[in-house]
């Protein structure tokens, strides 16, 4: 937000100097970008008036100027500029003299640029006519009157007086950060309310007071408003002026709106623009004979529609983009920008000044869609008050008034639906000390908010506290008591040690995530960070099924592509973009993990949030790297977090891995009784053939495995319990059984240890073996049984007798048949 400290003084005086204004708004939380000083390094610069125009001798497209510099004699000094004519008052370098720049579109120079005295084809030239850009002022804010060519004063100045000072060009201009919750910032009054608190100065508002309405008639003589959308428009004012003169704007006026980074155009559009920066509230200017049936109707445009704005630029609409009509056709975007259809042009004679008030997210979707963001959608998108309309409309009727714009018609057509409440809380006194930890007594925390216009009702230690519409950040005690303290003086506040009985500590959910890095960092493997936000087609490439939860996206509302527009459901596409980044560089062997984030939508209800969990994902490939290399891993880290019993049972369906050499992860649950009920962790296995080649990996032999972390952790029991060593002896009993080719040895080991009963110590397999000695279809597997009752030495019909058993029910559940090793 610019602010020209001249402009600001209309209104409050600070009765300091520029630096120190800077400081003490900076202290009262208003932060500083920077602040220009203007024409500082303009020198020698002074007023002429030309009093002859030539032709040059030796080109067509110079022309000599004697000019009336305030001396005896008339200067000389050639220029190429269109716009000059014999009469005009113009800003004139002289020898020596120094100017802002940039000069002839070359980039600006520090210090300036130094103008002297030379030759043009061969005619002697004492200085340079300026146009405003080498004055110093940007092409975005010079006039349109003056755009092109040299910059011509309008009104009366004495030639030879110096040029600056003549025209009050010499001011500071500060450049304050407004932070999206403080909108009421966005405007000079705003300002000018933070500037009289912080300096405890009286605060003047703007005149709004029309001296005399002598217009033809009423406004609602003229114009009629129908808002069919409240939701989207909460109020619209409408005012008419007849007799409209449009013509360049007073020089005081166009000044002010160069300074704030405005362009002039013509009277009644800097009006509106001027008022827009005054209380920030968005002023537009219709043409009345372009409005047909004079009627304003606010509703929502139709699918498709066509619409060109004042750019020239033909948009198409939505049914959701909110639309000002006339009785015919679209006429304004609203908040947006206004039509061509109905500009205001110099024939212009009788004029609705608009001042509406349009819903924030409805106006930043139409200028997010359209790609088009104006001075008034950006206000609008952080929210403005309803109660501006009226004010700003007067005071636009004021301005036109003051300048002999127009003539402006007695009342207004004001539809408001639902007028906009303040709400009142409480704040405590000993709460806003024990805060800010100072002991500010009750009247002085009144004197601050009520400086902010707050209204401050109630006695003792509660503070009945209604803000101004304006103020839409102040909700809660808190945000009154941040009003003291910055108003008080941050500088002011004790530093002392944050006081508190918390102990510093980590989660277990933390713990077990930091566990587990280690524990596959101690494994050889490199931890990675991917994005979450993936495209859609990954899961594609990973050979998801159509109907799988792994399609339920959450989808970005503005994503910087289609690579980046969804949230990811599953870390396995990262992984192996990250695999295939490195294979294409020629790593030959890669072993990796990342833990994040993945989101599923709600499934049920898409105004629900999304499930956000934990993964764990695991990917690895390069020689010595296979199925049984990344099992090891994963039971070794599922050993680390405490978890026993884990099930890897054969999977073919999946089509993310390779069929036979995929395998799901599962616990038991605890629930269930006898038939134990399971959990499923996640699932392992090779990449199939078909996804690496999807990643540019043929013929390579991936292993990845993506584990839910979040049910890791609810399985992990990392507490140790320590037992004595044992007192008595093992015994062992070494058998292979025959069993068919498809049999899982997890399901032999399960048996085993069910009938091994309390004496089972440990089962391990050691061998399996296919061979001549082994029918066609058929295995031999080969386990290693351990035996130890910890309470006495086992004999060996004790151990014969459970032995047995064991036996017994392999051949009985498995057809699994004792073989001699």
């Amino acid at each position: 937000m610019l602010v020209p400290i001249e402009w600001l003084k209309d209104y409050i005086d600070p009765g300091v100097d520029t630096e120190e204004f800077c400081d003490r708004m900076i202290m009262s939380g208003s932060n500083l970008e920077t602040c220009e000083h203007f024409c500082e390094e303009m020198e020698n610069v002074v007023v002429g008036r030309i009093e002859k125009i030539e032709k040059h001798p030796d080109a067509d497209k110079l022309v000599v100027c004697r000019i009336d510099v305030g001396g005896d004699d008339l200067l000389q000094i050639v220029t190429g500029a269109p716009n000059v004519f014999e009469g005009a008052l113009v800003p004139v370098a002289l020898h020596n003299s120094r100017i802002p720049g940039p000069l002839h579109g070359q980039p600006k120079k520090e210090g300036g640029v130094k103008i002297t005295k030379g030759k043009l084809r061969g005619v002697e030239s004492y200085g340079m006519l300026c146009s405003a850009e080498e004055l110093g002022f940007e092409d975005k804010v010079v006039p349109v009157a003056h755009k092109d060519g040299i910059w011509i004063l309008e009104g009366d100045y004495e030639p030879g007086s110096d040029f600056a000072e003549a025209l009050g060009l010499r001011q500071a201009v500060v450049d304050f950060e407004i932070t999206p919750n403080r909108p009421d910032c966005l405007s000079m009054v705003g300002m000018a309310r933070e500037a009289a608190a912080t300096f405890k100065k009286q605060f003047t508002y703007p005149d709004i007071e029309i001296r005399d309405e002598n217009g033809k008639g009423e406004s609602a003589d003229y114009v009629s408003v129908d808002i069919r959308n409240p939701e989207s428009c909460k109020r619209y004012v409408a005012r008419i002026v007849t007799d409209v003169k449009v013509e360049q704007s007073p020089w005081w006026l166009q000044k002010r709106l160069m300074y704030a980074g405005m362009r002039p155009i013509n009277n009644i559009v800097d009006i509106t623009n001027f008022v827009m920066l005054e209380y920030g509230q968005p002023i537009h200017a219709f043409d009345i004979n372009q409005v047909k049936g004079g009627t304003i109707i606010v509703e929502n445009a139709e699918e498709g529609e066509k619409f060109v704005t004042l750019d020239e630029n033909e948009r198409t609409l939505t049914k959701d983009m909110l639309l000002i009509k006339d009785a015919e056709r679209g006429i304004a975007i609203a908040g947006v920008m206004g039509g061509l259809n109905s500009e205001i042009e110099d024939s212009t004679t009788t004029i609705i000044v608009e001042s509406a008030n349009f819903n924030g997210d409805s106006v930043r979707a139409t200028s997010k869609k359209l790609g088009l963001r104006t001075e008034a959608s950006s206000r609008f998108e952080k929210g403005i008050d309803p109660n501006l309309c009226e004010a700003a409309a007067d005071r636009v009727c004021r301005l036109i008034e003051l300048i002999g714009a127009g003539k402006v018609c007695k009342g207004s057509v004001d539809n408001y639906p639902v007028p906009e409440k303040a709400k009142t809380i409480d704040v405590r006194v000993d709460r806003v000390n024990y805060v800010l930890g100072i002991e500010l007594p009750r009247q002085e925390m009144e004197d601050i908010l009520e400086s902010l216009e707050i209204k401050v009702e109630g006695s003792g230690n509660i503070m009945t506290v209604t803000p101004p519409t304006i103020r839409q950040d102040l909700l809660e005690e808190e945000d009154y008591i941040e009003e003291v303290a910055r108003i008080y003086g941050y500088d002011k506040l004790p530093v002392t040690l944050p006081k508190g009985n918390c102990e510093a500590g980590m989660s277990e959910e933390r713990a077990l995530r930091d566990l587990t890095r280690d524990s596959l960092c101690a494994m050889g493997l490199n931890e990675i960070q991917t994005y979450s936000f993936v495209s859609p087609k990954g899961v594609d490439n990973v050979r998801i099924d159509e109907d799988s939860w792994e399609r339920a996206f959450v989808r970005i509302i503005n994503p910087l592509g289609e690579e980046n527009s969804v949230m990811r459901t599953i870390l396995t596409p990262n992984m192996l973009e990250v695999l295939a980044r490195n294979y294409s560089r020629k790593i030959e062997k890669v072993k990796a993990f990342e833990i994040g984030n993945t989101f599923i939508a709600n499934m049920v209800s898409s105004d629900d949030l999304p499930e956000e969990q934990y993964s764990l994902c695991i990917g690895m490939y390069g020689n010595g790297e296979d199925f049984y290399g990344l099992k090891g891993v994963v039971e070794e880290l599922l050993k680390v977090m405490g978890i026993k019993d884990a099930v890897f049972t054969a999977e073919s369906q999946y089509g993310v891995y390779h069929p036979g050499r995929c395998a799901r992860i599962s616990v038991p649950s605890g629930r269930g009784g006898e038939k134990a009920l399971y959990d499923e962790l996640g699932i392992m296995g090779e990449i199939h053939p078909d996804v690496a080649e999807n990643y540019g990996m043929d013929g390579v032999r991936i292993y990845c495995c993506e584990i839910m972390f979040d049910a890791l952790i609810r399985h992990a029991d990392t507490e140790k319990a320590y037992t004595p060593l044992p007192k008595y002896p093992s015994t062992s009993r070494d058998i292979a059984l025959l069993v068919d080719e498809d049999m899982e040895v997890g399901k032999i080991e399960k048996t085993i240890e069910e009938y091994g009963g309390e004496i089972l110590e440990s089962v391990k397999l050691f061998d399996v073996y296919r061979g001549k000695q082994v029918d066609e279809g058929k295995k031999s597997v080969a386990f290693a049984l351990t035996y130890r009752d910890r309470n006495k030495t086992l004999t060996d019909e004790e151990v014969a007798k459970v032995h047995n058993k064991v036996l017994d029910a392999l051949k009985e559940k498995l057809n699994a048949v004792l073989r001699e090793i």
